[in-house]
């Protein structure tokens, strides 16, 4: 393929008179008007402008040598009651101040208050009390709710505002204690938790948690409304889970006292499986009733210890099968060896094509960690089966809920497996807010999950599907634009298309334009740099941008600021014996370049490129001028043969000799 310069517009007089010439660009006539949209520049917010001012960020998408973070650590004591559909807890945050500023004021989420009565929800959400705050106390002192003066704190639906009786200054730690307890819901935060059939529990958004302060936004005042996520720093977690004897505990983290709560031999069969390259059944029907210790009257403590994540989850199970087994990361330690992860499945019997999911989860890892060149970090990666709390699937850092996919069938089931642990990478390492910018978070998944079912199913085609989905919402134009704040939009299916199948082909259709190895290097650069911290959109910008060397404010603008389509045409085909004219039309919104395939009789074919300054130029037609000699007569024109583009109209991109 040849890509033609702007410069070479103008060159039309002798080059298209030279019969060794190729073939040659032109514009259509100056009209004198733009005949369409031109996409202007891409401006920052003054927040991460301010960051880029300040060196906390840097106009290549680098994060600055001022770069911080603020840090929570939390030591967390719950007690599941399942009789009764109750959890309780008490915590000590651990929060680290950073940051530059002062705070005056610490923001807490309370994202069970989802199912608060009166709490604003953009979907309907089963209405079981919230959260019931029993102690509030930082650095020792106990807080009065409500109030305008002195050490005090206020809840406001999903958020908590807590008054310190003194600021907390910079490279200050400020000790949070919060005693607290709550009715589990069926389907919590929007069927992200909850319970199903007496005999599974999944515990997520379940304690109090630090909201983000940053060097872009400041305090994140977004509140939890049930469709956008979740945003939150990194820290580490210490937590102990009481429960009944005969319920099994795993969570986010490493399990610390296997021993004191798995019965001798589940025991053997858990340290046997997260050693075999092949799966290990560490729990089936037969040990139902008899998997754990009977306990200190009949309760028993598990203990669970993470770092470097930003959330934790757990699930509580009596009848649902255990297969563990581990997959290879790659040299996360930089030692020249590869290393492992554990791979843990819970599934019930009446899910029987979780049997796989175990292998699923060993692709999925071992595939992303080579994919996005950050090696899965975590000691483990389990999948938990919550048909009748999900339908699809949610993601927590070493833990996803997932449906029984009994009628989806199996290939449905590896989608959405490999979706949800494509999400351990974004957002769970590259740490995007997804409240305000979920097309960060599930188009970049939604992009991984294709990569890794194209690795799995070759000769299948994931990335057409999600463009089918995308061009179907387009067509119908139903579409809201990408960078719309998540929770915003005007319908279900617009949010749906612009969190998950138009990013997605967006950034197959960047690989596209860049080519396959410089968009690679951008990609794995993007998540290189910002694993373990905070992105924002034009921090992705600004990284593909240094790596491919190219200004792209127009792709920036066109395809994540605007609903506008694309559609190449093949307007005419012309040949004399002066050589051959081909006109090609812009007859979308979306600027693009024109890759015009010419095929002869004789079997031959050419590549030539409509550049897409000349879209840019405000013109909506450019006229390729072939010089004679160029052999047998034409019997085919297309645009975009290599359907690398979304294009609107497929069948306006061929001309064929009749």
């Amino acid at each position: 393929m040849t890509r033609w310069s702007p410069a070479l517009f103008a060159a039309l007089s002798l080059a298209a008179c030279t019969p060794q010439a190729g073939p040659v660009v032109g514009p259509a006539p100056v009209t004198g008007r733009l005949e369409r949209p031109i996409p202007y520049p891409v401006t920052p917010p003054a927040g991460h402008q301010r960051g880029v001012d300040r060196g906390t960020r840097t106009p290549t998408g680098a994060p600055g040598a001022r770069y911080w973070q603020n840090r929570a650590d939390y030591a967390i004591r719950a007690r599941v009651l399942p009789a009764q559909k109750r959890l309780e807890g008490s915590q000590v945050i651990t929060y680290t101040n950073n940051s530059p500023d002062a705070l005056a004021q610490l923001h807490v989420d309370l994202t069970m208050n989802h199912h608060a009565p009166g709490v604003v929800r953009n979907e309907p959400a089963e209405v079981t009390g919230g959260v019931t705050l029993t102690r509030v106390a930082v650095g020792g002192q106990a807080l009065s709710a409500g109030g305008n003066q002195g050490a005090r704190y206020v809840v406001n639906g999903t958020r908590m505002v807590v008054t310190p009786a003194a600021p907390v200054q910079p490279g200050a730690t400020a000790r949070i204690e919060v005693d607290w307890s709550f009715t589990v819901p069926k389907e919590g935060a929007g069927g992200r938790m909850g319970w199903d059939a007496d005999n599974l529990f999944f515990f997520a958004y379940w304690y109090p948690a630090m909201a983000v302060y940053d060097d872009v936004v400041g305090w994140h005042p977004d509140p939890f409304r049930g469709t956008a996520e979740f945003y939150a720093d990194f820290g580490s977690y210490d937590i102990t889970v009481e429960a009944p004897a005969q319920w099994v505990v795993f969570g986010t983290g490493a399990l610390q006292n296997p021993h004191e709560v798995l019965a001798p031999a589940v025991l053997a069969r858990y340290r046997a499986g997260i050693q075999s390259d092949t799966v290990v059944h560490v729990l089936t029907q037969a040990d139902f009733g008899r998997a754990t210790q009977p306990g200190q009257g009949g309760v028993l403590a598990w203990r669970f210890r993470a770092d470097s994540v930003r959330d934790a989850a757990f699930s509580l199970t009596r009848e649902s099968n255990w297969d563990a087994t581990r997959t290879s990361v790659g040299d996360r330690d930089g030692d020249g060896r590869a290393d492992h992860a554990a791979i843990h499945a819970f599934w019930r019997p009446s899910a029987p094509r979780w049997r796989h999911v175990a292998r699923y989860e060993q692709h999925s890892i071992r595939f992303l960690s080579g994919y996005t060149g950050v090696p899965y970090p975590w000691p483990h990666m389990t999948a938990v089966e919550g048909q009748g709390i999900v339908g699809g699937g949610m993601e927590y850092p070493m833990m996803t809920l997932i449906g029984g996919y009994t009628a989806q069938g199996d290939s449905a089931l590896y989608a959405v497996t490999a979706h949800e642990l494509a999400h351990m990478w974004v957002p769970m390492i590259v740490n995007v807010d997804e409240r305000r910018y979920s097309w960060m978070d599930e188009g970049m998944t939604t992009f991984h999950e294709a990569q890794a079912r194209r690795d799995t199913f070759p000769g299948t085609t994931p990335e057409l599907e999600d463009r089918a989905s995308y061009l179907g919402t387009a067509r119908a134009g139903a579409e809201g634009e990408i960078m719309r704040r998540s929770d915003f939009h005007y319908t279900a299916a617009a949010f749906g298309t612009a969190s998950y199948p138009k990013p997605g082909t967006v950034f197959a259709t960047l690989r596209g334009l860049l080519g396959e190895q410089t968009f690679n290097r951008a990609w794995t650069t993007f998540h290189d740099r910002w694993k373990f911290k905070h992105p924002y959109p034009w921090d992705f910008f600004n990284t593909v941008e240094e790596v491919a060397g190219e200004d792209l404010d127009w792709f920036w603008r066109t395809w994540f600021y605007e609903t506008w389509t694309l559609d190449h045409a093949v307007a005419s085909v012309t040949e004399s014996g002066s050589g051959a004219t081909i006109v090609v039309q812009d007859r979308g919104l979306a600027p693009m370049p024109a890759r015009v395939t010419i095929t002869r009789q004789d079997g031959g074919t050419q590549t030539v490129e409509v550049p897409v300054e000349e879209w840019l130029s405000g013109r909506r037609s450019a006229t390729l001028t072939l010089p004679p000699g160029g052999g047998s007569p034409i019997v085919r024109v297309e645009v975009d043969a290599e359907n690398a583009f979304p294009d609107m109209d497929r069948q306006n991109n061929v001309w064929t000799r009749p």
